[in-house]
């Protein structure tokens, strides 16, 4: 299994294959690895399936086109993605700070791909090669394909199909959309008369018919001027991305009108099998084992993809705007021949380290009614409280984990990723989440409240944090029962839109009754393709368009932060201001309800010295902490725990704090 043949990724090697030109060559914004939790390996197997010869270009020097002719003209076109996530998140922080480590590229090292990688990459291509046909894909075309606000510029930029002059954009997951494609290309279809494909989106003249009802028609100059007819698009196209009841959205642009097709219908249960049953060498090319590999391969290797698709519907996520809301998955026996394929590598040490997903314990679309009339437009599946129409069933996931973990040379099978803790409450059957904290628990479960305050969650989407405290309270109970010392990793967020000073007050005061002190906690970052972002840059909420509040005064994002992690002696500052600020001078002080001390220093404000300060032997929270670790050291960018101060449990079973 692991001396399956990588595609070529020079002309000598099509030589070898016996190949004059290519009919595709591949351009990626990452390095090249063969493993399906990539989305290059994924698309390239999928038409190698087919009978189509494609080569890979990883990561060509993008300063001149010269790279980009190393193959020749292919025969049919190119295919661009800027890899695995937005070029421009892969290399800037939320703060807007350059990132000093790639996962995605050879050695870690950074500027290996452009910013805006797409577009740079089609520019190249148009310098080479003229009218060469040009198919955009992958997260960054997909979540860019319509007028898109862009935290980098702090503008409404134009959909990236417009600005790379690239022929079609395909959006969502793309394996069929491609295929389908390619065999029109190959029967002599010219690029620019593809137009009737779902999953696609297209330019054409202003006076051009569209080939589907259209759902709405929106003018990019309006757009860019007038952040309420934004919020207004968005939410149309938020509405319209179901392959059932998903309509085409129009956006003109001068003379030029871009089309995008209703959704492609999601692959359903015997073609996912197709897809990860291809020859994958499950690994990333030897040519970077000089520069010390992939890192990225880390954190999947060993792992499983079993789903797709999320109905969770959190508005800081754009899963709903480019896998859908309808989730699919794939068979167990599928999944089980994976787990066998992975005992067999050789450096299989007997752990299999995730059987995930976008949400790890979906396995089926939310209720029945989806599969005829597709997901409701104007109800999530979850939240505010789950729909009555909901299906929470854990048996098959169940099934799937025991014939798993039955195969020889599987000693553990543990779920890491996302779990939706919701959806597990809902189940009227226990007989999973006994499952989960007995046999899957690499020591810590991730879990993601993100916030504590009903205001700030209701514009997340995300549930009441009273369904968390009651997850987290059997959470604890089972460890108790099966005598298990695990604890419970919370993800957790700052400066969502509609959280204020106050909640984020609320937040700390929260983390500091459960007795947890974060290592880490992600600020909001606004990226294309979520409701969120809308709400960042309009103050609207796009989906009842009602008015919304949004943090964006970088001072006050730093005490918003701050305040999440106010035991650090470099935060004492910004939290006495955020305190001061926000009138909640009450919560400076020596008392075991304050949050930090007084400004001590000669001259500092001593209004806040309160008598509290006798009682300072009596507050469990002026213990000394140990000092956190260098975020420096810390390339990985997620959000994690001291083990001194995760939620836990004590060594007879009791919770810590």
């Amino acid at each position: 299994m692991e001396n399956n043949k990588f595609l070529p990724i020079s002309r000598e090697e099509c030589a070898q294959n016996g190949w004059d030109v290519p009919d595709f060559v591949y351009v990626s914004g990452d390095a090249y690895v063969d493993h399906p939790s990539f989305g290059t390996a994924i698309i390239t197997r999928v038409l190698e399936n087919a009978g189509f010869r494609v080569a890979v270009l990883a990561q060509p020097d993008y300063k001149s086109c010269d790279e980009f002719k190393k193959f020749g003209r292919p025969r049919l076109g190119f295919l661009v993605s800027a890899g695995n996530i937005d070029s421009m998140v892969a290399h800037y922080t939320a703060s807007k700070k350059k990132r000093s480590y790639d996962y995605y590229s050879a050695g870690g090292k950074m500027g290996k791909r452009p910013d805006r990688a797409v577009i740079v990459y089609c520019n190249r291509i148009r310098e080479a090669y003229g009218d060469v046909p040009i198919i955009i894909g992958g997260l960054e075309a997909s979540l860019r394909r319509f007028a898109h606000y862009d935290y980098w510029d702090n503008k409404i930029r134009r959909s990236v199909l417009v600005d790379s002059r690239a022929d079609i954009l395909t959006y969502g997951m793309g394996e069929s959309i491609i295929l389908r494609i390619a065999k029109l290309l190959d029967r002599g279809v010219p690029v620019k008369k593809i137009r009737n494909e779902r999953g696609c989106v297209y330019l054409c003249s202003k006076d051009d018919d569209v080939n589907y009802p259209v759902a709405a028609e929106f003018d990019f100059n309006k757009i860019k001027e007038d952040k309420r007819e934004y919020a207004r698009a968005f939410g149309i196209q938020y509405k319209n991305q179901d392959a059932i009841n998903g309509k085409a959205i129009v956006e003109y642009y001068d003379n030029k009108k871009l089309v995008q097709n209703p959704p492609a219908y999601p692959l359903e249960r015997e073609e996912l099998d197709a897809v990860y049953a291809l020859p994958y060498t499950r690994t990333y090319h030897p040519v970077y084992e000089k520069e010390g590999g992939v890192p990225a391969i880390s954190e999947v290797k060993f792992s499983i993809t079993h789903n797709r698709g999320c109905f969770g519907g959190c508005n800081f996520c754009a899963l709903a705007f480019h896998q859908g809301r309808s989730v699919r998955s794939r068979s167990i026996e599928s999944v089980v021949r994976e787990a066998k394929l992975i005992t067999e590598m050789s450096d299989f040490k007997g752990y299999i380290h995730d059987i995930c997903g976008p949400t790890a314990n979906f396995r089926y679309p939310a209720c029945d009614k989806q599969l005829k009339d597709g997901v409701c437009s104007s109800r999530k599946c979850l939240v505010p409280t789950p729909c009555p129409n909901l299906k929470a069933d854990h048996s098959e996931y169940i099934e799937l984990l025991k014939q798993v973990e039955a195969l020889p040379k599987v000693k553990k099978v543990f779920i890491r990723s996302g779990i939706r803790f919701d959806y597990m409450m809902a189940d009227k059957s226990d007989e999973f989440f006994k499952k989960l904290v007995r046999d899957h628990v690499s020591g810590q479960l991730k879990v993601a409240p993100e916030h504590c305050s009903d205001n700030v969650l209701k514009y997340m989407g995300k549930p009441s944090v009273k369904v968390y405290d009651k997850f987290r309270e059997k959470y604890f109970t089972l460890c108790e029962k099966f005598g298990l010392e695990q604890y419970i990793v919370p993800y957790l967020m700052s400066s969502h839109p509609g959280s204020t000073l106050n909640d984020a007050i609320e937040l700390s005061l929260y983390l500091k009754n459960q007795g947890c002190n974060p290592e880490q906690v992600q600020d909001f970052y606004p990226t294309p393709g979520t409701a969120s972002t809308v709400m960042y840059y309009t103050g609207i909420n796009p989906l009842d368009m009602k008015s919304v509040y949004s943090p964006d005064d970088y001072r006050e994002k730093l005490m918003q932060r701050a305040l999440l992690q106010y035991k650090r002696p470099e935060n004492r500052n910004l939290v006495r201001e955020a305190l001061i600020k926000a009138g909640r001078e009450d919560l400076i002080g020596f008392g075991s309800e304050c949050l930090v001390k007084p400004d001590m220093r000669v001259g500092a404000n001593q209004n806040t010295v309160k008598k509290e300060r006798s009682n300072k032997t009596k507050n469990p929270y002026q213990k000394s902490q140990k000092n956190a670790k260098s975020s420096v050291s810390k390339q990985k960018n997620q959000k994690n725990f001291s083990k001194d101060n995760r939620h836990s449990l004590a060594k007879k079973g009791k919770k810590r704090g």
